[in-house]
C-alpha cells in the first residue's frame, strides 16, 4: 500500500466503529474492564493494553499506527508537544555525565534544553559541529551516548550525511536522533538510513492546520516501548485524544499539502534569488544551495520554510518590511496552511546589539518565511510590494 493510500484508509477498523468512515474520539481517561483476569492480563502488557489513557488511548494509538507505518519504523508515540518528545527522546539516550555531539543549527528550545538543563542538571557535555561528517566523527569521546541530527537544520537549513553519520555512530554503540520537521515523513524516511529515533513537532507540516500542539517518536518497538513507559509515562507528557484525532484528519491530506507546499517553496525561492533586495536565499531545493546534490539524495521532495537575507541592514527598513506584508502573518510556528514571516533578529534585540548577531553567523537582515496554501502568485505580489521598500 503506497503512502497516500495508508494515510487514506484505516484497515479494517472501519467495522469496529458500525462502519463510521471518521473514527470515533475515545475522549477517556480511564477503560473499565470485565472482571479481575481482564485487567490483570492488561498490566502483564502495559506498553499494548488500554487502561488509562496516559499510557494508551485507541484514539491516540490509532495515529501512531500510521505515523509509525508511514516513517517506515515499527513503533510510534505521540507527546503533548514537539519539545515533549525531543527532551523523552534524549532522556532516553543519556544518562548523567555523558556525552552528546550535535549540529550547530538546531532548533532554539532543543538547543537550550541540552546546553542549559542537562550540562546543569545532569552534568551532561556537549559539542556542537558544523554539519561534516568528519566533525561529527571527530568530537566522538569515550563517554559519548548520543549524536543529534536536524536534516534539513533550522534557519539555513544545512544538510546532514544521515547515513555516513549513523553507520559511524552504530559501530561505536552510540545512539542518534534526528528531527525530520522540515522534511516530514513523507519526503525522508531517517529510520531508513540508519537513526534510531526519529522525532516531529506535528504542530507543523504533519498537524498542518495551525490548531494542535504536539510531537512524536518514531523508531523501534523496543526503544519506544521504554520510553513509554518510563520517560513518558513519567513526565506526563501524553496526547489527548481530540488533538490526535485532528492529527488524524490532517494526515488524510498530508500528500496532497506537501506536494503544494513543494511547488510553492520552489516558486518563491526562485523568484526571491533573482529579486535585487535579497541577498542570499537559503533554501535546500535550489540547484544552488550548497547541499543540494545530497540533500536530493536523501529527500523525495522539499517543504516550504525558507529563509533568505535582506540587502541591508537598516533595522528600520527591515522592521517596515515585516510590517508592510499581507499574506504573511508575523508569527512563531510554521508548516500551517497560512503563509508566516518572522525576523530571528526580534528575539535578539533586547539582549544584543545587530554586530553581536552577526558575530554568531546570523546576518540582521535575515527572514524566515513559511509559505502556506495560498495562491502563490498573490504571495510573490506581496513580497515584491515589501521588498520595494528595501531598496527605495
Amino acid at each position: 500500500m503506497r503512502k497516500a493510500t495508508r494515510l487514506t484508509h484505516d484497515d479494517d477498523q472501519y467495522f469496529e466503529h458500525h462502519g463510521a468512515i471518521v473514527p470515533p474520539i475515545y475522549q477517556n481517561s480511564l477503560f473499565a474492564f470485565e472482571n479481575w483476569d481482564a485487567i490483570d492480563q492488561a498490566f502483564d502488557e502495559p506498553a499494548e493494553a488500554v487502561i488509562y489513557t496516559r499510557g494508551t488511548n485507541p484514539t491516540v494509538k490509532l495515529v501512531e499506527e500510521k505515523l509509525a507505518q508511514l516513517a517506515g519504523g515499527e513503533k510510534a508515540r505521540l507527546f503533548a508537544s514537539g519539545m515533549a518528545a525531543i527532551s523523552a527522546a534524549v532522556m532516553y539516550c543519556i544518562s548523567a555525565g555523558g556525552h552528546i555531539v550535535s549540529g550547530q543549527q538546531i532548533y532554539g528550545p532543543a538547543n537550550s534544553f541540552m546546553n542549559d538543563y542537562l550540562v546543569e542538571k545532569c552534568k551532561v557535555s556537549i559539542t556542537y559541529v558544523d554539519n561534516s561528517v568528519a566533525s561529527f566523527e571527530q568530537a566522538i569521546q569515550e563517554h559519548t551516548q548520543l549524536i543529534y541530527l536536524e536534516s534539513p537544520g533550522s534557519l539555513k537549513f544545512p544538510i546532514q550525511d544521515i547515513k555516513a553519520i549513523c553507520a559511524i555512530a552504530q559501530k561505536r554503540g552510540i545512539k542518534t536522533i534526528i528531527d525530520n520537521t522540515w522534511a516530514t515523513p513523507y519526503f525522508q524516511r531517517p529510520l531508513e538510513m540508519g537513526v534510531d529515533l526519529e522525532v516531529h513537532s506535528c504542530s507543523k507540516y504533519l498537524g498542518g492546520h495551525s490548531d494542535i500542539v504536539s510531537g512524536v517518536i518514531i523508531g523501534q518497538k523496543a526503544d519506544l516501548d521504554q520510553i513509554q513507559l518510563r520517560e513518558q509515562a513519567w513526565f506526563g507528557a501524553k496526547k489527548a485524544p481530540f488533538e490526535a484525532w485532528l492529527l488524524l484528519r490532517s494526515l488524510r491530506t498530508l500528500p496532497i499539502r506537501m506536494k503544494q507546499h513543494q511547488a510553492t517553496g520552489m516558486r518563491v525561492a526562485q523568484y526571491l534569488k533573482e529579486h535585487p533586495s535579497v541577498q542570499k536565499v537559503y533554501y535546500p531545493g535550489l540547484s544552488d544551495f550548497p547541499d543540494h546534490a545530497l540533500a536530493k539524495e536523501q529527500m523525495s521532495g522539499f517543504s516550504s520554510l525558507l529563509s533568505f537575507e535582506l540587502a541591508t541592514t537598516d533595522l528600520e527598513k527591515i522592521k517596515a518590511f515585516v510590517n508592510s506584508l499581507s499574506y504573511f502573518k508575523l508569527g512563531v510556528s510554521w508548516g500551517g496552511y497560512e503563509s508566516l514571516v518572522y525576523a530571528p533578529v526580534i528575539s535578539y534585540l533586547k539582549e544584543q546589539t545587530p554586530e553581536q548577531f552577526a558575530a554568531m553567523g546570523i546576518a540582521a537582515g535575515l527572514i524566515r518565511i513559511s509559505l502556506g496554501l495560498e495562491d502563490v502568485q498573490d504571495l510573490i505580489e506581496d513580497l515584491d510590494k515589501a521588498l520595494a521598500l528595501v531598496i527605495n
